[in-house]
């Protein structure tokens, strides 16, 4: 089963909503990035980012299948893109369209690393069961 077989048949209709909206601000939006000279370094970065954090997903579930380990690469790549999202937000001279797509950006992010961060915790501390139940 692939990946998306397995959240479409086993994961409550709202992660699937999520993913979409998250595979949206979080790296389909910054492409858009791009456009201005002073973010194209922010837009290479989130780009390589979140290609790391899907390929990571994909290969762990690959390895392990549907279980809460599947947010660890979010959060090694994540976890410092938004450090640096939220740096260039407050240090650099960037125009106003930008500064939105850089803070929606690090919203979708840090929302998604909220429950990347949870379901490791719970991982590590031994939960083993898949992150949802296959319908019944």
């Amino acid at each position: 089963m692939t990946f998306n077989e397995a959240v479409a048949t086993q994961a409550p209709a709202w992660v699937g909503i999520w993913l979409n909206l998250l595979l949206l601000g979080a790296i389909v939006l910054p492409l858009a990035l791009f456009i201005w000279k002073s973010t194209r370094l922010t837009a290479l970065f989130t780009l390589v980012a979140g290609v790391v954090g899907v390929a990571g997903v994909m290969a762990l579930y690959q390895q392990f299948g549907y279980v809460k380990l599947l947010g660890l690469p979010h959060i090694v790549a994540w976890t410092p893109l938004v450090i640096y999202l939220v740096y260039t937000l407050r240090s650099a001279q960037i125009a106003r369209a930008p500064q939105v797509i850089i803070g929606i950006a690090i919203a979708t992010i840090s929302v998604s690393l909220a429950f990347d961060y949870v379901d490791l915790l719970r991982y590590i501390a031994g939960d083993r069961t898949p992150l949802a139940m296959p319908a019944a």
